[in-house]
């Protein structure tokens, strides 16, 4: 007998899971776990916990407590602001080696851990039961803070807010003794810790302690067939790229182009659009760039998916006096679609700052005049200073503000103005370019985009703490109520319950009742 026709013996491993591991200054690690995406902001932690268990989540917790040393949190690293690497924070947990998705049958939901990468998330539903999640559309983004944050992406419109879809969450928190537990949160209403699972529902990481595991079942499913307990993903889609240049865009073409685009998505994100498999964001990036791009995603199996792809792109480029440059127009399969670079975010090795805003109408003549002035400096031409106006509405505005944390739930569009640069001495200049811009592009609300106007407040996701100082948030209007609204009270309320100590916080945290 050959060895080849000897009988199959199945190899063994025994291999251990990452973590506990504690990596401090000395550790060749460090220079890494120190920092998150934004390299704006390098953390001096005296350590960095990584953990691979919800127990060791719990020690870790416990440990930094009776230490006395402050805790952040970190998922996947995609923080706008110094929240994790702020100078008070002592110990980091880090929960990237918790990325484990997979289908739970005793809650009858799937199971997402906290450290899992949105684009392991897709992949995982998407080969194991051909389902997903209407996530965002970074796949280095991680699961951890983008949930809890009320995270949205390119099939938000047709389904909801990825937190629209949470069922359950595990919480390591810290009591009014100190003492470092686990607690499961379901939206079930007769669950008394339901108040727990509606605070993770649009109020941001680092309010109320460590998320380790997610559950997602969606709105309303029943049976136990795992395929139809979440939204079926698509087999294909349509992307495209189209690109303005800015020779020979006037300001009232320019104009033209953004009211367009405005008003096209006022007209079609009701609930019931025949629109809502189609997702776009426009790019207005400064004159220095050369052009403004437009980037769109449509089901394929959507009717009439193509037609209704040129027929956008049409509408909003109609009367802007300049020809759109087509750059990608395919049909591809939807997977594969998820690492698309169209919808990413930065490089990892960019600094950054970004400004949110929810809009609830078309953009006024204020509006637009704020836009063509500093997108066309000419005292500062730096291409990779830009707007990004993403699609929103549709089944995210089927929900009354308080169903969950997310108040925000009329507008058409997420909007930011940002900036990414490499250099830190090139900081100030950058920093007062998107600053000044957003304070101009909201000067009829005070700096900052009012509530239930045209505006309607700010993403917590994409934080911006420039809101509490009064030089750029002259408003009268608290940073509290911009990203909260009316939800705010419940959430301190939640607060006083389940983080009294106030162990988890940051600069944009929800604060305990006076």
């Amino acid at each position: 007998m050959t060895l080849l026709d000897s009988p199959a013996t199945a190899a063994t491993a025994d291999v251990a899971p990452l973590g506990p591991n504690t990596v401090g200054s000395a550790d060749n690690r460090y220079a890494d776990l120190r920092r998150g995406t934004n390299q704006r902001f390098e953390g001096n932690p005296e350590y960095i916990r990584l953990v691979s268990s919800t127990a060791q989540v719990v020690t870790a917790v416990q440990q930094a407590v009776n230490a006395g040393k402050k805790i952040a949190v970190r998922s996947g690293g995609h923080c706008y602001e110094d929240f994790v690497t702020n100078p008070a924070v002592k110990v980091v947990i880090d929960l990237s080696p918790m990325s484990e998705v997979g289908f739970d049958t005793t809650r009858n939901a799937f199971v997402i851990e906290a450290g899992a990468k949105l684009g392991q998330v897709y992949e995982r539903l998407f080969k194991g039961w051909g389902v997903t999640v209407p996530a965002g559309a970074c796949p280095t983004v991680g699961a951890g803070g983008h949930v809890q944050g009320g995270g949205y992406g390119a099939l938000s419109r047709k389904h909801g807010l990825v937190s629209d879809h949470l069922y359950a969450v595990e919480v390591v928190v810290v009591d009014a003794a100190g003492t470092a537990k686990a607690v499961v949160a379901t939206r079930e209403a007769s669950d008394p810790h339901r108040d727990l699972w509606w605070a993770h529902t649009g109020a941001g990481g680092g309010n109320f302690g460590v998320v380790t595991r997610y559950w997602m079942r969606a709105p309303g499913a029943t049976g136990t067939t795992p395929s139809l307990l979440l939204p079926k993903a698509p087999s294909e889609v349509w992307i495209s790229t189209v690109n303005w240049p800015w020779e020979g865009l006037t300001k009232a073409g320019f104009g033209r182009l953004m009211q367009n685009y405005a008003q096209w998505h006022l007209d079609n994100s009701a609930p019931g659009s025949p629109q809502l498999s189609l997702f776009s964001e426009l790019k207005p990036a400064h004159r220095a760039a050369g052009a403004i791009s437009l980037t769109t995603q449509v089901e394929a199996s959507a009717p009439n998916a193509e037609q209704m792809l040129k027929d956008f792109v049409a509408y909003v480029g109609a009367g802007t006096g300049v020809t759109a440059q087509v750059a990608d127009h395919r049909k591809v399969p939807w997977l594969h679609a998820t690492q698309w670079s169209g919808f990413t975010g930065p490089d990892p090795l960019f600094r950054f700052k970004g400004k949110p805003a929810y809009q609830r109408k078309n953009f006024t003549a204020a509006q637009i005049d704020a836009m063509y002035k500093h997108l066309t400096r000419t005292d500062y031409a730096h291409p990779a200073a830009l707007m990004l106006i993403s699609a929103y509405g549709g089944k995210v505005n089927e929900l009354a503000p308080a169903a969950t944390a997310v108040a925000q739930r009329d507008s058409i569009l997420k909007v930011q103005t940002a900036v990414l640069w490499t250099d830190p001495a090139d900081d100030a200049k950058h920093l007062a370019w998107v600053r000044e811009f957003f304070r101009d592009l909201y000067s009829e609300t005070g700096g900052v985009p009012g509530l239930d106007g045209v505006t309607d407040g700010m993403f917590i996701n994409y934080a911006d703490v420039d809101v509490k100082d009064p030089n750029w948030n002259p408003s009268g209007t608290p940073w509290q109520q911009l990203y909260f609204k009316g939800n705010y009270p419940a959430l301190q309320q939640a607060k006083a319950r389940w983080d009294p100590r106030n162990t988890f916080s940051h600069a944009l945290s929800v604060e305990l009742p006076a």
